[in-house]
Protein backbone atom coordinates (compact mmCIF):
# COMPACT_ATOMS: atom_id res chain seq x y z
CA UNK A 1 0.00 0.00 0.00
CA UNK A 2 1.41 3.38 -1.03
CA UNK A 3 1.11 6.68 0.92
CA UNK A 4 0.76 9.59 -0.84
CA UNK A 5 1.19 13.40 0.81
CA UNK A 6 -2.05 14.87 1.33
CA UNK A 7 -0.77 18.62 2.22
CA UNK A 8 0.46 20.06 -0.38
CA UNK A 9 3.39 22.07 1.38
CA UNK A 10 4.77 18.85 3.00
CA UNK A 11 4.47 17.69 -0.83
CA UNK A 12 6.76 20.65 -1.85
CA UNK A 13 9.27 20.70 1.28
CA UNK A 14 9.84 16.67 0.23
CA UNK A 15 10.51 17.74 -3.61
CA UNK A 16 12.46 20.89 -2.58
CA UNK A 17 14.06 20.81 0.89
CA UNK A 18 13.05 22.89 3.83
CA UNK A 19 15.11 25.95 2.75
CA UNK A 20 13.88 26.23 -0.45
CA UNK A 21 10.47 25.48 0.24
CA UNK A 22 10.47 28.45 2.46
CA UNK A 23 10.73 30.25 -0.04
CA UNK A 24 8.29 29.04 -2.42
CA UNK A 25 5.50 30.77 -3.71
CA UNK A 26 2.27 29.85 -6.02
CA UNK A 27 2.59 30.97 -9.57
CA UNK A 28 -0.22 29.38 -10.84
CA UNK A 29 -3.62 27.67 -9.80
CA UNK A 30 -6.69 25.78 -11.99
CA UNK A 31 -7.98 23.24 -13.35
CA UNK A 32 -7.23 21.61 -16.64
CA UNK A 33 -9.84 22.64 -19.69
CA UNK A 34 -10.72 18.90 -20.90
CA UNK A 35 -10.56 17.01 -17.70
CA UNK A 36 -11.21 18.61 -14.18
CA UNK A 37 -7.98 18.13 -12.61
CA UNK A 38 -6.90 20.98 -10.17
CA UNK A 39 -3.44 22.01 -10.28
CA UNK A 40 -0.65 24.46 -8.96
CA UNK A 41 2.23 25.62 -10.06
CA UNK A 42 5.02 26.10 -7.51
CA UNK A 43 8.33 28.28 -7.90
CA UNK A 44 11.06 28.39 -5.74
CA UNK A 45 14.27 31.10 -6.42
CA UNK A 46 17.26 29.26 -5.70
CA UNK A 47 20.92 30.61 -5.65
CA UNK A 48 21.59 29.34 -9.22
CA UNK A 49 18.66 28.62 -11.07
CA UNK A 50 14.43 28.97 -10.54
CA UNK A 51 12.55 25.63 -9.47
CA UNK A 52 8.85 25.52 -11.05
CA UNK A 53 6.89 21.87 -10.20
CA UNK A 54 3.49 21.38 -11.42
CA UNK A 55 1.13 19.69 -8.53
CA UNK A 56 -1.62 17.66 -9.47
CA UNK A 57 -4.64 17.31 -7.22
CA UNK A 58 -5.82 13.60 -7.30
CA UNK A 59 -9.31 11.52 -6.61
CA UNK A 60 -8.27 10.59 -2.88
CA UNK A 61 -7.04 14.13 -2.25
CA UNK A 62 -3.75 13.96 -2.44
CA UNK A 63 -1.11 16.22 -4.61
CA UNK A 64 1.16 14.83 -6.81
CA UNK A 65 3.77 15.59 -9.71
CA UNK A 66 1.77 13.95 -12.05
CA UNK A 67 -1.73 14.12 -13.14
CA UNK A 68 -4.32 11.72 -11.91
CA UNK A 69 -5.46 8.43 -14.38
CA UNK A 70 -7.80 9.31 -17.08
CA UNK A 71 -11.12 7.57 -16.25
CA UNK A 72 -11.43 4.66 -19.03
CA UNK A 73 -14.54 2.91 -20.53
CA UNK A 74 -14.83 -0.60 -19.48
CA UNK A 75 -17.55 -2.87 -21.28
CA UNK A 76 -19.51 -5.30 -19.21
CA UNK A 77 -19.00 -8.88 -20.89
CA UNK A 78 -21.34 -10.67 -19.64
CA UNK A 79 -23.98 -8.38 -21.24
CA UNK A 80 -22.71 -8.54 -24.36
CA UNK A 81 -22.98 -12.16 -24.20
CA UNK A 82 -26.42 -12.65 -22.87
CA UNK A 83 -27.53 -9.52 -25.78
CA UNK A 84 -25.44 -11.79 -28.39
CA UNK A 85 -27.20 -14.74 -27.14
CA UNK A 86 -31.07 -13.05 -27.77
CA UNK A 87 -29.82 -11.63 -31.09
CA UNK A 88 -28.84 -15.21 -31.94
CA UNK A 89 -32.02 -16.60 -31.05
CA UNK A 90 -30.02 -18.95 -28.03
Amino acid sequence: MSFREASLRSLVEKWLGAELAACARVTRFSHTRRKQWRYVCDQARGSSRNFDFDFFRHDDGSWCVFPPDSTRLTIDVSKIDEGLAEALGG
